[in-house]
């Protein structure tokens, strides 16, 4: 991985961070934020990989139902943000659409993918620490902006 600080300014910091063949990418762009100590930010990403898994949330069972694509795909779309976790740790949240060979597309919540041969991602850093909170009653932690 490979990332440059490109504009800072009142406390927004925007990064360009560009990961290698091979690297898996949610786990890539998590250290980045603990490394940076990234509190909250949004981030866009374009790309390619070899393989990867998307989720759909099923509220009924509070789980992600996994989406495997066992091919190379185009990342045709990425969007996301990054807040504190419960742990106190960054937490990334990103939804991708993912180009087939076919022409047609796959998407949902990115749980791991893994480049090739690039992902060039624009991190934007916010101004104040965003906090995710766990709701029980839904399974999952969303961001909270009264914390």
């Amino acid at each position: 991985m490979k990332s440059q600080l490109v504009a800072e300014n009142a406390g927004q910091r925007t990064f360009v961070v560009v990961l290698d063949p091979g690297e898996e990418a949610f786990a890539a762009l998590t250290a980045f934020a603990v490394d940076h100590d990234i509190g909250g930010a949004s981030l866009t990403a374009l790309g390619a990989f070899e393989r990867t898994t998307v989720g759909w949330f099923d509220i009924n069972e509070k789980t992600y139902r996994k989406i495997p694509v066992l091919e190379q795909c185009e990342v045709l779309s990425a969007i996301g943000d990054v807040a504190m976790g419960d742990d106190g740790k960054p937490s990334l949240h990103v939804h991708a659409v993912l180009g087939l060979r076919d022409g047609s597309t796959k998407g949902g919540h990115l749980l791991e993918g893994i480049v090739r041969p690039t992902l060039e991602v624009t991190l934007v850093e916010a101004p104040g620490h965003l906090r995710r909170r766990k709701r029980p009653e839904l399974g999952i932690a969303l961001i909270d902006l009264d914390a």
